[in-house]
């Protein structure tokens, strides 16, 4: 079974508080959302492996060490893009693609309308990205299309999870390491987290 972790730091769980509350607005949700991405990544990377690589500092020859594997961010269209750029300036050199995914609102299921990726991206460490993981649908969906093209060393990353996603994404692929800063209570009636943070996308975007 792949790895569960709850990314618990203080920091995070500071800006995790200013998001979920209901008056913050779109500009400081926004902000927080990719500053709690960049710390996650901080700990995200903690078992990235590495491996030697001989250079020459300003004294010397020295073997030292360099990421062994190059990253690739995936963000599930359009609330992953929340995530990003915080991932990304922890990680500068990763390389992003993109999938996109909608919910249908009677049946809960996804269904793609996009997905592009880098190339040679089937032996790059992949963080899947979607700060919500409610039915835990999306995130299977996109691993599936993941799996199709190759992808061996997935992790999803994401903000706050619901108990039921969580066990549906461990079921569905249980090589997928879950990393989140809260496993909330449990999914309402209508498939939101409680008590979450509301839609994720429609309040980075301000489209509601």
């Amino acid at each position: 079974m792949a790895k569960l972790v709850v990314v618990d730091h203080p920091l995070i769980k500071h800006k995790l508080t200013n998001i979920r509350k209901k008056e913050t607005n779109t500009k400081d949700f926004y902000a927080n959302v990719q500053e709690i991405g960049s710390l996650m990544a901080y700990e995200i990377a903690r078992d990235f492996p590495l491996q030697d690589i001989e250079i020459e500092t300003p004294i010397c020859k020295t073997v030292q060490k360099e990421l062994a594997k190059k990253i690739v961010i995936i963000p599930i269209l359009r609330a992953g893009l929340g995530m990003v750029d915080g991932i990304r300036q922890m990680i500068p050199s990763a390389k992003v693609g993109f999938i996109g995914l909608y919910r249908d609102e009677e049946t809960l299921k996804p269904h793609y309308y996009y997905a592009k990726f880098p190339k040679e991206i089937a032996d790059c460490i992949v963080l899947l990205v979607d700060p919500m993981l409610a039915t835990g649908g999306s995130a299977i969906a996109a691993c599936d299309k993941l799996k199709e093209i190759g992808c061996k060393h997935i992790k999803y990353v994401g903000l706050v999870a619901a108990p039921e996603g969580v066990n549906a994404l461990q079921n569905a692929h249980p090589d997928v390491d879950i990393y989140t800063a809260s496993i909330d209570e449990k999914l309402n009636e209508s498939g939101y987290i409680v008590p979450g943070l509301g839609d994720c996308g429609d309040r980075l975007f301000g489209t509601k």
